[in-house]
């Protein structure tokens, strides 16, 4: 008990926290689009963050489709999915967004945050695998069980914060989780949204509609810049009826403050 008493110790005088620069300025931002949120930013070069209403970033909220990234790898892993030429067969019932009535493979599957693809992954991958594996990722705050297990990341008692999604990013980044390096490969192909000489754009939005109230708006992902990486989450909120402008709101909200902050240009 002594020993486990000194290691503890020295741990609490070696661990530094990673420092936090509050931005209340980045609200602008925010209210320009008429909705409520927060911002959070990492920087591992300098093991620092950068926030927008800090508080609420450690507020968990449901990963919706920002859970096609951990559901992508656990596809890839268990062989559910082979690659992001993997064919996910349109199941016949039309629904609104039609990009989402035809075949589709992994690939255009992720661009366009097709919902029942990514439920049909996750009904083969089954519970028990899929328990194990988000557990062995340590990812969020989950709530899986049977009965659920095609849309507990859509509604119900599931959670991530923030803080865990740029945690989680990281450590998928720097290949620090429990998943093939061809795997992660594969991810990180499929999440590139935008390049420029020297810089690239890798993200995943997501909505946590139906009966949520308000409605949750996700934009998560990091930035490579020459030879450095940031991590970024945003969260929005907006009361239902949501306006128009929700959707392109969140990668809008983000782009502008990783602009302001030099990160993005």
């Amino acid at each position: 008990m002594k020993i486990l008493v000194a290691l503890a110790s020295i741990f609490l005088l070696s661990y530094r926290p990673a420092s936090v620069t509050e931005r209340p300025d980045f609200e602008r931002y925010f209210t320009e689009q008429k909705l409520k949120g927060s911002f959070l930013l990492y920087d591992p070069q300098r093991d620092h963050y950068t926030a927008y209403n800090f508080e609420r970033t450690r507020q968990g909220f449901l990963p919706a489709s920002t859970f096609k990234i951990i559901n992508t790898l656990i596809g890839l892993e268990t062989g559910v999915l082979k690659d992001e030429t993997s064919v996910m067969k349109w199941d016949s019932v039309r629904r609104d967004i039609e990009t989402w009535n035809r075949d589709n493979t992994l690939e255009t599957a992720f661009k366009v945050s097709c919902v029942p693809c990514y439920q049909e992954v996750a009904r083969k991958v089954g519970l028990k695998r899929m328990q194990e594996w988000v557990g062995k990722a340590g990812y969020g705050n989950l709530d899986i069980h049977a009965d659920n297990l095609d849309k507990f990341w859509l509604e119900g008692k599931s959670t991530i914060t923030q803080e865990q999604q740029v945690d989680f990013l990281r450590r998928v980044h720097d290949g620090n989780v429990p998943f093939a390096k061809k795997n992660l490969a594969v991810l990180k192909k499929i999440m590139l949204l935008d390049e420029k000489p020297g810089w690239k754009l890798y993200g995943k939005t997501g909505w946590a509609a139906g009966s949520a109230n308000p409605n949750i708006g996700w934009f998560v992902g990091y930035v490579e810049k020459g030879d450095k990486v940031y991590y970024f989450a945003t969260n929005v909120e907006s009361p239902r009826p949501v306006p128009d402008t929700f959707i392109p709101a969140r990668r809008q909200i983000t782009e502008a403050i990783l602009k302001s902050l030099g990160v993005s240009y």
